[in-house]
Formats: structure tokens, C-alpha cells, sequence
């Protein structure tokens, strides 16, 4: 794993109104956008240290690089205009009226389901019909959710998988994740019950082997989470490659919300 890249200087383009925390546009001195989250804007948590989002945020990137998937992108720690916090690359999605594909979930009819998604939740649509929201079943939305499975991510969403303009997807928001309890809610259940394949479980294997006292992801992590997180990252880390397969939701609420 290379050494950590130098935090890059940001400058402030925009806000992003959407995201329930502070979230701005930057731009660093060659140009390149990141997306800036301080510290200082997250909204307190009944169940996550205060200012700690970030540096889980980081944490995912890292364990993603660890996985060799690139599902994350690059996510370091960052000081901007309102402190420390967290700079992740910008990924440029399609111009408006522009579409490289169909978005990783969405909404169906229940008639019409595409043949290449799975469908994980049914209802009813603004006109009462039925509807059934739907996932693709592309290895790496299949890797996507088994990455969340790893860091206990509290909030997949569907709209925290984004398609850049080449079509390939990737994975955000990763700041309500790692706890050291089971927190898991995602919409990417269309894998429940079904084998690991043999090459993801490879990476399972070595990030296991990296989580090790001597490993550079470990030593990555211990300043980024708290001990006892690292602890259970590594044994769930550990229980995926025993039981060999996706589990199945447990109980409780399974699926985040909204879901988009």
C-alpha cells in the first residue's frame, strides 16, 4: 500500500445543499474537484462519536484500496475553510439528459422488471401502482455490497452509488460506518444467501491478513477509528469468509431511509 498522499489545499466552488451534514465543492491548485465534508458541519448522532464521520469516511477509502476493488474514491483527510475534515475525489456523472446506462437501483413496475436486476423491496408508487425497487447484478455492485457487509455500513442508499461519465460505478458517503454493533442497511440484498465468489473472497483474505498488529491497513486505521472498531472490522472480516456466502437480512430494519 503506498504512503498517504499530502492533503490537498482546497478552495471552496460551491455548496452542496443535498447532504444532511456540511458538504462542499472544491477545487485544489491543478484544478482537480474534491468533494469537502468538515468536521465541524456534521450533525450530532445518537450512535456515533461527535466528529468522527470523517474519519470513517477516510477509513472506507482505505479498506476499499486494501480490498484492491477500487470501489472508493480517493478519500483523504483534509482542512478547508471550515476545518478538519475529509476531501474525496469528485466523480463527474453525466450531463443532465445525458445517460451512460441505467441507474444502479431504481424504481420498476412490478411488470417490468429488467431481466439483469433483482428486485429487494416491493410497494406502491405515487399513482398506486405496483412498484418494486430493483437492483443491478453487475460484480461490481455485487463487490459494492459485500464492501458494506466488511465496514457495517448504516447507509447504502441508492443514490450513494453514483455512475461517472465512462459508466463505471462507484461508492460513497461512507461516514456511518464501522460500529462496533451491527448496523447494516443497504438496498443491495439481491445477493442474500448466495456463495462468495472465489475471487472476492481473495480479498477478503488478504485485507484480514493486513488487519494483522503489523499490517499497514492496521496501522492506517488506528488513527482513524477506535481500537475496539478495528477489532470488529477484522472479525467480521473473519465471519464473512467462514460462513462463505451473502447473509440475508437479520432483524430489525435492514434498509436505509430514504432509500434514495
Amino acid at each position: 500500500m503506498s504512503a498517504r498522499p499530502t492533503p490537498p489545499e482546497l478552495t471552496v466552488v460551491q455548496r452542496i445543499p443535498s447532504g444532511s451534514n456540511a458538504v462542499f465543492r472544491c477545487v485544489d491548485p491543478e484544478g482537480d474537484s474534491w468533494v469537502y465534508k468538515p468536521s465541524a458541519g456534521e450533525r450530532p448522532l445518537v450512535d456515533f462519536p461527535a466528529g468522527s464521520l470523517a474519519p470513517r469516511e477516510v477509513a472506507a477509502f482505505e479498506v476499499s484500496a486494501a480490498l484492491g476493488w477500487d470501489l472508493v474514491p480517493e478519500t483523504v483527510e483534509a482542512s478547508g475553510p471550515g476545518g478538519p475534515g475529509m476531501a474525496q475525489r469528485w466523480i463527474e456523472e453525466p450531463s443532465t439528459g445525458v445517460r451512460v446506462g441505467p441507474d444502479p437501483v431504481d424504481v420498476h413496475p412490478l411488470s417490468d422488471v429488467p431481466d439483469d436486476r433483482v428486485a429487494v423491496l416491493r410497494g406502491e408508487g405515487a399513482g398506486g401502482e405496483e412498484v418494486v425497487v430493483a437492483h443491478a447484478v453487475t460484480p461490481r455492485i455485487r463487490r459494492a455490497a459485500l464492501f458494506d457487509l466488511v465496514i457495517n455500513n448504516a447507509d447504502r442508499k441508492g443514490g450513494h452509488l453514483l455512475v461517472d461519465s465512462d459508466g463505471e460505478v462507484w461508492a460513497i458517503d461512507h461516514g456511518l460506518a464501522f460500529h462496533t454493533e451491527p448496523k447494516l442497511r443497504t438496498v443491495l440484498w439481491g445477493w442474500a444467501g448466495t456463495p462468495l465468489p472465489d475471487e472476492d473472497r481473495a480479498g477478503l483474505d488478504s485485507v484480514l491478513s493486513d488487519l494483522s498488529g503489523s499490517g499497514a491497513l492496521h496501522r492506517r486505521l488506528t488513527a482513524l477509528l477506535a481500537h475496539e472498531e478495528i477489532e470488529a472490522l477484522a472479525a467480521r472480516v473473519e465471519s464473512i469468509i467462514d460462513d462463505g456466502e451473502f447473509p440475508g437480512p437479520g432483524p430489525g430494519y435492514p434498509l436505509p431511509w430514504p432509500l434514495f
